[in-house]
């Protein structure tokens, strides 16, 4: 069962075994990054200082979401506000953002990750060229959450939520971990009642546009943590999930049905080199500037 812990990054200054030796990127396409659960778009000690440093060391303009008019608004998005409307709001900022009008390459951080991924599907413009994804739940997450960041009473209100009651309309419009909650016993279930993941990842009905607006971009990265103690399953990372009917064993992207009946179009940009799949062998989110820059730094 899932440990779902708070998606704040500890980059530079968690040193795991994901290090590189040197960096050769230069600078390109202006940067949108979304945050996790937990974080926010400016906490210097997380995306506000990885903003400053990707700006510092590139010389590009990087573009931080944050939902809402204030810190505080935006960390509650994280939980409380529906990926929809969140997407939705994100839509009309990145059109309304004139540095960004000759496209732009995504970073998205453990559930930032899907939700750039609703907008590569379902905003087109401007263009976004290459998606990152850290520690993203691409095929949901099924477990009980932790979550420090919150009051321990709150926390144990949102487990039962999830634990008892994922598929209510109620909490599907009230908790945003609900959205994206995938319970491989009621596959069915989940598919009729998921109001976000089953959407962006074509499970009741093939929209069109989410396939082609996704087989537009240049490169999809994903980053898989090998020791992540917050995310399960892990395979998720990587659009794995656990076989139909049970919660222990897994199948690859390739062996899904979402992959074998094509309704992403994942098997053209699979063919096409499009799917980038990176390891890191940290715990969630722990992964070394020099490691970003040697593995990451070539997508942008």
């Amino acid at each position: 069962m899932i440990r779902f812990g708070v998606a704040v990054l500890l980059i530079g200054f968690v040193l795991s075994g994901c290090q590189a030796r040197t960096s050769n990127a230069t600078g390109g396409l202006p940067i949108v990054m979304w945050h996790g659960m937990g974080d926010t778009c400016c906490f210097p000690f997380s995306l506000g200082g990885f903003k400053s440093f990707l700006e510092g060391d590139l010389g590009v303009y990087v573009k931080s979401i944050e939902i809402g008019s204030s810190i505080v608004t935006d960390f509650k998005s994280g939980y409380l506000i529906h990926p929809n409307r969140q997407v939705e709001e994100v839509c009309r900022q990145l059109n309304d953002d004139p540095k960004l009008a000759d496209g732009y390459n995504a970073i998205g951080f453990s559930q930032g990750g899907q939700f750039l991924r609703a907008i590569a599907q379902r905003c087109p413009t401007p263009k976004m060229n290459n998606l990152i994804t850290l520690g993203g739940q691409h095929q949901g997450v099924f477990g009980l959450p932790d979550c420090p960041s919150l009051s321990s009473k709150t926390c144990e209100y949102f487990r039962q939520l999830l634990n008892y009651a994922a598929y209510a309309r109620w909490v599907q419009d009230y908790l945003v971990q609900a959205t994206y909650w995938h319970d491989p016993l009621n596959e069915y279930i989940y598919k009729e009642s998921s109001t976000f993941l089953a959407d962006i990842n074509n499970e009741r009905m093939v929209n069109e546009s989410y396939i082609e607006n996704l087989q537009s971009l240049n490169k999809f990265v994903m980053v898989k943590f090998t020791k992540d103690k917050i995310v399960q399953p892990i395979e998720s990372q990587w659009f794995g999930y656990y076989k139909p009917g049970q919660d222990r064993d897994i199948q690859k992207l390739e062996e899904s049905e979402l992959f074998l009946k094509n309704r992403l179009g994942l098997q053209e940009m699979h063919q096409r080199n499009k799917l980038v799949f990176l390891e890191c062998e940290g715990n969630h989110l722990q992964f070394s500037k020099p490691w970003f820059k040697e593995n990451i730094y070539p997508f942008l």
